[in-house]
């Protein structure tokens, strides 16, 4: 293992302490900053907030952008807008951030894990439609649950790591039993599947700028939908459905205050600006790693077929839990940051009594699969 520490020090040219994923920030974002405290608009109202919403929607291939405080803010109101409602069901991947799976708790809906594919990580079409076709019935054009009688409303992929899981397939599969796909796409921004765009497939699509993202505006989401109804009803219901009026305060239904911030905005919009030299920087160290993990004879995840990967946190396949184990163990003692893949979410104690597929693929990568620093080198 000491090679592969003195690789990746050598392939980030430092010999000091190696992060898993941090920002860059080489471009504008002081300058936009300063004229963001200079306007005093540094609120939830401000030319960079608009700037914004218009650039990712421009980027991403979308019509409407609704910029949110987070991306677990921008799924919980993808959500909503798929008219998922308390008692409902939504189908999801157990292989994903806890983000996913909160967001669906909080409307009170209850999730199902679906099993996802080896080489995508993300959710299976062919787990997905064995689900639907072994458990669930159409009732004038409602997926219903036979084990539970619950609907089911939503379908959430999430695109691990940024690469594209088969989303085409899945939305196929969910057109035909009526559910609503709403993409998770919090780590895929640059990412696109048969020359789309991540996020776009589906009613809706929600994006993160979390501060270990590809750009970042610290915090920040970004709702997206080619759905005029969607969009109009998202800004409202982010801006704590407040009734435009220039002093009175009238809202006509429970809403959220998760709108972005200008100051933040401000940031992002900067980031923006270099995110294709970030892309092509990352897509640059995951040829550098693939070859070096090819003559170590260790599995480098590569982009899966008919995809485009933004490579945002590069990944290695070990051979079993021990081995994970110890290299965790051995890299980060020896300053080169390193992390598991997540816990599945069904082993969690909140979800541990939801419906589920077979995982043995889930639970296959979960043993396996780490990864190493993927941030980008100037």
């Amino acid at each position: 293992m000491e090679n592969i520490v003195d690789f990746i020090k050598q392939t980030f040219n430092t010999k000091e302490f190696i992060p898993l994923h941090e920002p860059r920030f080489i471009g504008n974002e002081k300058k936009y900053l300063n004229d963001c405290i200079d306007s005093t608009f540094v609120s939830s109202v401000g030319k960079y907030v608009d700037n914004f919403e218009k650039e990712f929607a421009k980027i991403v291939g979308s019509k409407y952008a609704i910029a949110t405080v987070n991306g677990t803010a921008a799924l919980h109101i993808s959500l909503l807008l798929a008219d998922v409602k308390k008692d409902d069901e939504v189908i999801t991947q157990p292989l994903t951030f806890i983000a996913t799976c909160n967001a669906i708790s909080y409307i009170g809906a209850k999730p199902i894990f679906v099993d996802v594919d080896l080489d995508t990580m993300g959710l299976s079409p062919e787990s997905l439609k064995n689900f639907l076709e072994t458990n669930c019935e159409l009732k004038e054009n409602i997926c219903i649950n036979k084990t539970t009688g619950k609907t089911i409303k939503a379908c959430v992929p999430m695109h691990t790591f940024g690469h594209p899981c088969a989303i085409e397939e899945i939305k196929n599969i969910c057109d035909i039993w009526n559910i609503t796909l709403v993409e998770d796409a919090a780590e895929s921004l640059g990412s696109f599947y048969k020359n789309k765009h991540t996020g776009t497939f589906g009613k809706v699509g929600a994006f993160s700028f979390n501060g270990n993202k590809i750009v970042t505006s610290g915090g920040g989401g970004v709702i997206v939908t080619d759905d005029e109804v969607m969009a109009k009803r998202a800004k409202h219901i982010t801006t704590t459905a407040k009734i435009p009026h220039p002093y009175e305060y009238v809202h006509d239904e429970i809403g959220y205050n998760y709108r972005l911030p200008n100051i933040n905005a401000a940031l992002i919009v900067a980031q923006l600006e270099q995110l294709d030299k970030f892309l092509e920087s990352k897509r640059e160290l995951a040829l550098e790693y693939k070859e070096f993990f090819s003559n170590e004879k260790i599995n480098f995840i590569v982009e899966p077929k008919d995809s485009k990967s933004n490579y945002w946190l590069q990944s290695i396949l070990l051979d079993n839990l021990n081995q994970r184990n110890e290299f965790l163990e051995f890299t980060n003692k020896n300053g080169v940051m390193t992390r598991p893949i997540w816990k599945l979410m069904n082993e969690l104690e909140m979800f541990k009594n939801c419906q589920k597929t077979d995982l043995k693929n889930a639970k296959y990568l979960e043993e396996r699969v780490v990864n190493i620093p993927s941030s980008v080198r100037l």
